[in-house]
């Protein structure tokens, strides 16, 4: 009988204690309708006591808490009192870390490293810690979860912080670990800027093929173009930094110091030879040490580059187009290709091959669509040319509405470059003919054949 009432009373004490989970449930379900809609309306105060209570009787209930909640605090932070600003701070740095544990994931993929690195940015915007702790936050999030860490924001502090932490005179963070820091990342911002550029690329080559873009194009493109000036804006900033430790002073002693150690280490290899392209250091013996080390290594698209820029230095001109050429062929990645295009592009306008150096300008735009430094550089060599390609006053003018028109093109398709690309396009149409000078020539209307090495026309407006 006993055993009887025992059983009786367990299965009525489990009924109970699911009625009563169920009541909770439909309670934060309640709250959690209540507190999202306040928020969406951005009434953060009215939102505030139902979402702590979800927050805490059902923190995994929905992925709203943390989303929500952020917006919450934040503006708890902005407009609260001394002493709620200070409260929401601190509750908003134990939300980031509450988000990791009950929703790491969207669907199926990870959101751990823009979580954490929201928490790092967090930590440095409200001077909630040290440098060191914060930059561990930020290379916490990027060591767990690069894929998803993908703020050019947070990416750019995420160096900034250490190379503060250098300038400050932490022994911790020597020169070398610096510049690796830094090709990580720039690598990383490069890459972002890449997946993006895949993206627009698609929309673009509908426009030329004179598709009418969906609205759902017209608004991914808008998004795509202002992710990409925000990539391009803090790799800017990026660059600027390293600027003032990476120059030839620095590097060539560092990486001979270092080169025993890493001799074998291709990567390492790859970028020591590519900051020292990119710092002009080439002339350095260092770099043909680099170079073959690297090609015996893992002959690759780079190796190759690096062997044509080698010859291109000691005046072996057709050598060195034997080796870009197989730089181009040995890659496989277009974006790449069109990178590599484009360095070629540039070696040519700097050697005054502008002919040359508008066709590997062309190829790369052949492979993305999206690379408006190809336009810029090709609208350059244009002005550049303005003297030799008329043969009057007028004509050698007219050459500014042919470079004008290629740096109008370059704001076009990549959003990072409209600043640069509209001033360069106002400079230019500022030394083209003016209306009064098309109205004394009498030429509105009229095209003018430019026979030099741009072999192009251009029409004179209309008045």
């Amino acid at each position: 009988m006993m055993r009887k009432l025992c059983v009786i009373a367990l299965i009525f004490t489990g009924l109970y204690q699911t009625t009563v989970l169920a009541q909770d449930i439909n309670a934060c379900r309640q709250d959690l309708s209540i507190f999202a809609e306040s928020a969406k309306v951005k009434n953060f105060k009215a939102a505030y006591e139902p979402w702590m209570r979800v927050r805490k009787d059902c923190p995994t209930i929905n992925v709203a808490i943390y989303s929500y909640g952020e917006r919450i605090l934040k503006d708890f932070i902005e407009n609260g009192t001394p002493e709620d600003q200070q409260t929401s701070k601190t509750d908003l740095i134990k939300l980031y870390d509450e988000w990791v544990q009950n929703f790491p994931k969207k669907g199926l993929q990870s959101v751990v490293g823009d979580i954490i690195s929201k928490k790092a940015q967090a930590l440095l915007d409200y001077e909630l810690a040290d440098l060191k702790v914060i930059y561990d936050t930020f290379d916490q999030a990027y060591q767990q979860d690069a894929a998803s860490f993908t703020n050019p924001k947070f990416l750019y502090n995420y160096f900034k912080t250490l190379y503060d932490r250098y300038k400050a005179g932490d022994a911790e963070v020597t020169m070398e670990l610096l510049f690796n820091k830094y090709e990580e990342i720039s690598e990383k911002f490069e890459f972002e800027g890449t997946e993006l550029a895949k993206k627009l690329d698609v929309i673009l080559k509908k426009e030329e093929a004179g598709e009418a873009l969906s609205n759902r194009d017209s608004r991914n493109k808008r998004i795509y173009n202002v992710n990409s000036n925000a990539i391009g804006t803090f790799l800017s900033n990026l660059d600027a930094i390293i600027a003032i430790e990476a120059t030839c002073e620095n590097l060539i002693p560092l990486y001979q110091r270092n080169f025993e150690a890493n001799k074998t280490d291709a990567i390492w290899i790859k970028r020591a030879a590519s900051r020292m392209d990119s710092k002009n250091c080439s002339d350095d013996p260092l770099f043909v040490t680099l170079v073959e080390a690297l090609h015996a290594l893992e002959p690759s698209a780079d190796s190759a580059y690096y062997l044509g820029l080698l010859n291109d230095k000691s005046g072996n001109a057709d050598e060195a187009l034997k080796y870009y050429e197989e730089s181009i062929a040995l890659e496989t990645d277009d974006y790449k290709k069109a990178k590599i295009l484009l360095k070629i592009a540039n070696k040519f306008k700097t050697a005054g091959r502008f002919a040359s150096a508008r066709s590997y300008a062309n190829k790369a735009l052949g492979f993305q669509p999206s690379l408006g430094r190809a336009y810029l550089l090709i609208a350059n060599m244009y002005a550049d040319s303005a003297n030799q390609c008329g043969d009057s006053q007028f004509n050698k003018r007219a050459v500014y509405w042919l470079a004008a028109d290629m740096a109008k093109k370059a704001g076009q398709v990549d959003a990072s470059l409209k600043k640069v690309a509209s001033q360069t396009t106002e400079s230019y149409m500022g030394r083209a003919p003016s209306k009064t000078d098309i109205f004394t020539e009498g030429n509105a209307g009229a095209v003018i054949k430019f026979d030099c090495w741009i072999n192009r026309s251009v029409t004179v407006p209309s008045l």
